[in-house]
């Protein structure tokens, strides 16, 4: 008898790192119900739309899926009032709040992307400049108290999986538990080298978020007087934008195409941020090119220093500028081809035996409960 499935998402707003990790679980189990806060439709794959979502309370706000951010403090009581259908496998794809649905009787895998970054290890990088006084002391109380509700509903999840050994440092400290590493799939067939002349710019591809660090790139480009182009969106934009001068161009969201194009013909993919593991400096590498990256978070369990990219050891425009210039003298000696094979290492179809296999384990009969 097939295993009845549920999948959880925490929200469905567009085709990022992550839904591309519940799209293989669609794929696999094409039956399976899905739940999710939010839905923006037709913003995932064919596989997950396929699934029908079924969606919260919060999804018939009006502007909700531009401004669901505001709604954190309302999450936990949403999620609490969810009622899943019988199952055998309850799989959560979660950053934020779905891993604590109540799965029954079913067993519960988290595959983890990171523990809720405002409540935990990046507070400061989401709130910095925000102001004090009486609005700045609730919000640290209702983040005090959602991080305590955080840390007691993980005990919802049975077992853990990590996408890189920073998340499972992660999950250790905040919630004590034990995790295997499984790292997310990179579309290396798509994103492939074509041997394209390199251009004189250098590409950042990343949503708007403050952890994300993308001032840092642009404020680097505009000293040193780089070419910087920068595809994304999101909540900062118009802080960057307002920071930006004409060597910098913003193209917003672009198709994978677009990306695949400039990451074949960019000098280098900067990486300013500190990632939980970043999927955008592999498929970079898969088109053979190399990475900037800052030397924390999962940047350093994929780029190989000197070979198929560079690190700078402190976030500051200083340290970035040094790298580049550093990489400017010597970007003879990183080959296309060694960045290729590295970034194979991290395929599509090496995540999906990874995961079902360790799934597959984890439902048999005599498997034991971590929680």
């Amino acid at each position: 008898m097939d295993a009845r499935v549920v999948l959880l998402h925490d929200w469905l707003t567009g085709m990022r790192g992550g839904e591309k990790c519940l799209e293989a679980a669609a794929l696999r189990w094409p039956s399976a119900k899905l739940f999710t806060l939010l839905h923006k439709r037709g913003s995932v794959s064919e596989p997950i739309e396929r699934l029908q979502p079924w969606v919260s309370s919060l999804d018939r706000l009006p502007g909700v899926h531009q401004h669901y951010r505001y709604l954190l403090p309302l999450m936990p009581a949403v999620v609490g009032a969810m009622r899943l259908p019988p199952a055998d496998l309850v799989l959560s794809f979660s950053h934020c709040v779905i891993k604590a649905v109540d799965p029954g009787r079913a067993t519960h895998v988290c595959y983890c992307f990171t523990p809720m970054r405002y409540v935990w290890h990046m507070r400061e990088a989401y709130f910095a400049g925000r102001g004090g006084g009486v609005k700045s002391w609730i919000r640290d109380k209702l983040l005090d108290a959602l991080r305590d509700w955080d840390r007691s509903t993980a005990e919802r999840v049975h077992h853990f999986i990590a996408i890189s050994r920073t998340v499972q440092q992660r999950i250790r400290e905040c919630y004590n538990r034990d995790s295997v590493v499984i790292y997310p799939p990179v579309d290396t067939t798509y994103y492939t080298p074509d041997h394209s002349q390199r251009d004189d710019f250098y590409l950042v591809v990343s949503a708007f978020a403050p952890y994300k660090r993308l001032d840092l790139a642009i404020e680097t480009a505009r000293r040193l007087g780089r070419r910087l182009v920068v595809i994304g969106a999101g909540q900062d934009e118009a802080r960057l934008k307002a920071q930006s001068t004409n060597t910098i161009e913003f193209l917003g969201w672009q198709p994978d195409a677009v990306i695949r194009d400039h990451l074949r013909r960019c000098k280098a993919l900067l990486f300013p941020g500190e990632e939980d593991f970043g999927i955008v400096p592999v498929e970079a590498m898969a088109c053979g090119t190399p990475v900037i990256a800052f030397g924390r978070g999962g940047a350093t369990e994929t780029v190989v220093d000197g070979v198929t990219g560079a690190f700078f050891a402190e976030q500051t425009p200083d340290c970035l500028a040094s790298a580049i210039e550093t990489f400017e003298r010597n970007a003879d000696r990183y080959d296309p081809a060694a960045a290729r094979r590295r970034a194979e290492a991290f395929a599509g179809s090496r995540y999906e035996a990874e995961l079902f296999g360790t799934i597959d384990s984890l439902l048999r009969p005599n498997a034991r409960r971590a929680a």
